[in-house]
């Protein structure tokens, strides 16, 4: 679940300290967002960033570099300094976060918890907790399909993907031994963590970036802003459309009747895709995904894309993951269980991979 989506900058957008905001130049143009990783879903609108203003809002748009992945903001804003006191906030929230769940920063929230597996209860922050009760609810709905124990399987094969080298059975079956979302024990009423087995280690890259977009919402609330967009990779969250229109235009890859690509309008919602188009290895001439299945250890074979749209990210995140590695028949059981879900799911059949995209 752990998962490292890249999409190219743009040169007049920071990807330094948040008070550097610079806004895109002043020019119509059609902006074609691609996710690269996660296949292929477009987000398409027109700018004139400094000028085109509609009922008084102008459009302004940034990006950083957080979490592995450019995260984007597109606001509507009355002028420059709410779009830019918002958007240094937003950018502040993300990388508060980015401190608290990265699995990747020995210092994180996350990764101190982590080390003091086996050693009973530890008090967390109010992020980590609600991420966990989150990622909690999902696995056992599921059976435990999604779970967010799988790290020490994850990095198994993300090591195969750099050597080549398919994990060894031995190690598969010592890793396995650390997975399982009932060995983590959650306490609401004292907000804390109890990793039951030595060794323990959590990823959360599966459930993060969806939660931290919803909270790049609540920052633009504050500031007064009603009308934007967050994406962070293959995870997106919208509030009210831009204004004169019903909705943002998102292109998702498998949304008609014939699973081929469809222009559709959102608006107040999340929409998150999962799949292998990107991130895969292939060794002794099979496809493994980055997906790992927490259940047997093995990284998914299948190639399917999901895209599943819900009422937040912290919904639409975990579930479009989760959906990626049952498949639609499993996968709608449990979406099922979460009102005003909406899923597109595409098979991809009889491609044979010529290269590996690590």
């Amino acid at each position: 679940m752990a998962v490292s989506i890249g999409i190219a900058k743009n040169p007049l957008e920071s990807s330094k300290s948040p008070t550097e905001l610079v806004p895109e130049r002043t020019r119509p143009k059609i902006i074609r967002l691609a996710l690269f990783n996660v296949g292929f879903m477009f987000l398409f609108y027109s700018t004139s960033v400094a000028a085109q203003s509609t009922d008084s809002l102008t459009r302004f748009s940034y990006t950083q570099y957080h979490m592995g992945i450019d995260a984007r903001l597109v606001v509507y804003a009355q002028n420059t300094k709410i779009a830019e006191d918002a958007c240094t906030s937003a950018f502040q929230r993300i990388a508060e976060l980015e401190d608290i769940m990265s699995d990747y920063r020995h210092d994180s929230e996350l990764m101190v918890l982590c080390a003091n597996a086996g050693n009973g209860p530890v008090k967390v922050s109010k992020d980590l907790f609600v991420v966990l009760k989150r990622a909690q609810e999902i696995s056992q709905r599921s059976a435990g399909a999604f779970d967010v124990t799988v790290s020490p399987l994850v990095r198994l094969w993300r090591q195969a993907r750099k050597s080549g080298v398919l994990p060894d059975p031995t190690s598969i079956e010592s890793a396995r031994k650390l997975v399982g979302w009932e060995k983590m024990k959650l306490c609401e009423r004292n907000r804390t963590v109890d990793l039951a087995t030595p060794g323990m280690l959590l990823d959360l890259g599966g459930i993060a970036k969806g939660y931290a977009c919803d909270e790049v919402q609540k920052v633009f609330k504050k500031h007064g802003i009603r009308n934007a967009l967050v994406e962070m990779g293959g995870d997106i969250v919208v509030t009210n459309p831009p204004p004169g229109k019903k909705g943002w235009t998102i292109r998702v890859p498998n949304a008609s009747s014939d699973q081929a690509p469809a222009d559709l309008e959102f608006a107040n919602c999340a929409i998150s895709t999962s799949g292998d188009t990107e991130q895969f290895t292939v060794i002794c001439g099979v496809q493994y995904s980055h997906v790992v299945d927490p259940r047997t250890g093995q990284a998914l074979t299948n190639r399917i894309q999901a895209t599943v749209v819900a009422k937040d990210g912290l919904t639409s995140d975990p579930l479009s993951k989760l959906l990626a590695l049952l498949g639609p028949e499993a996968g709608e059981k449990v979406l099922k269980s979460y009102p005003k879900t909406k899923s597109f799911v595409r098979i991809i059949l009889g491609v044979r991979p010529t290269m590996s995209a690590l």
